[in-house]
């Protein structure tokens, strides 16, 4: 009998027998692919897939056997506890009782052409004891939190977020595992800097990649994140938000497009998402605020409004 092969853990999971116990999905096709899962007991052996598979446990207290790449171990998890799945590897594992996890899988392929840095290395994504038992880190608990916010409030991650987070999240993987990337120090120089932001005004309505930005100011993606972070005060993707609601807020001005237009033009995916974005940082819809702009009175209100929220906070 012939043994079905996967191109990546999600596939696997979703076409294989435990489909039934998927309750999320969120991928950006050949990224980052997040999924969530609330399985009973159960054995498992996962076929070699191209991805390395980070596991967040988000209950705790149950045990687990196995071997995900670097040696057999026996463990009790603790909510908040990660697994590290090696890629290329047919993992065995056995978990006791019910367990709820979050797993975010790296395709390889991508991610080592993306932390390629010629003044650097490329990171061979081996991360040796990590694979062997549970581990804790408080700044992967936080960004694959938000990453996972993030993607509620927006649907399926943009290129720029997927690859922002996935580059934090492996950059402290490689610290743990005791090969930490070499810091980048000071901002981008004036010309990167002009050369990136010129990008991003010009493909609004793309999904540009940090790639893509890394390659106008010629540096690796990993180095250019924090880079840009230092020059413009944000990170890379907050700062295409901050340019995209102010188009948004332009054309609800000065147009009669309808809202889900404007969703199109600004580099969202509908109306809906437009507005969760909206609310987040105007307060208020768009159909507000295109209301508001236009009515002298509520003008003034808004102004006020405005400035209350720009002295008071940055998009994250």
């Amino acid at each position: 009998m012939t043994v079905p092969t996967y191109s990546s853990f999600v596939e696997w999971f979703c076409e294989g027998p435990f489909a039934q116990y998927v309750r999320t999905i969120k991928s950006t096709g050949g990224f980052l692919n997040l999924m969530e899962t609330a399985m009973p007991a159960v054995e498992i052996s996962d076929p070699a897939v191209p991805d390395l598979v980070l596991h967040y446990d988000l209950r705790g207290g149950f045990g687990v056997n196995a071997d995900l790449g670097s040696g057999r171990f026996t463990a009790t998890t603790r909510p908040g506890d990660f697994l590290l799945a090696a890629p290329n590897f047919t993992n065995s594992i056995s978990v006791d009782s019910f367990h709820h996890i979050r797993s975010i899988a790296f395709p390889v392929a991508h991610w080592r052409r993306l932390l390629e840095d010629p003044a650097d290395r490329a990171s061979s994504l081996d991360f040796g004891a990590l694979h062997r038992g549970t581990f804790t880190s408080s700044r992967i608990r936080t960004a694959q939190r938000q990453l996972w916010r993030l993607c509620d409030e927006e649907g399926a991650p943009s290129r720029l977020l997927a690859q922002a987070a996935g580059c934090e999240i492996l950059a402290e993987l490689c610290h743990l595992a005791g090969s930490p990337f070499a810091s980048a120090r000071g901002g981008l120089a004036p010309w990167a800097e002009r050369r990136c932001i010129d990008l991003m005004q010009a493909r609004l309505a793309d999904d540009i990649g940090l790639d893509e930005l890394a390659a106008e100011a010629r540096l690796s993606p990993f180095h250019f994140a924090r880079m840009f972070k230092q020059s413009v005060g944000v990170p890379p993707r907050a700062y295409l938000m901050r340019l995209r609601v102010e188009k948004a807020c332009t054309l609800l001005e000065t147009t009669d497009l309808s809202v889900t237009d404007i969703a199109h033009e600004v580099g969202y995916s509908s109306n809906q998402v437009l507005a969760r974005v909206f609310v987040k940082h105007q307060r208020m819809s768009p159909t507000d605020y295109r209301r508001a702009v236009r009515d002298p009175v509520r003008q003034t209100s808004l102004q006020r409004l405005g400035t209350t929220i720009s002295a008071s906070e940055t998009p994250q």
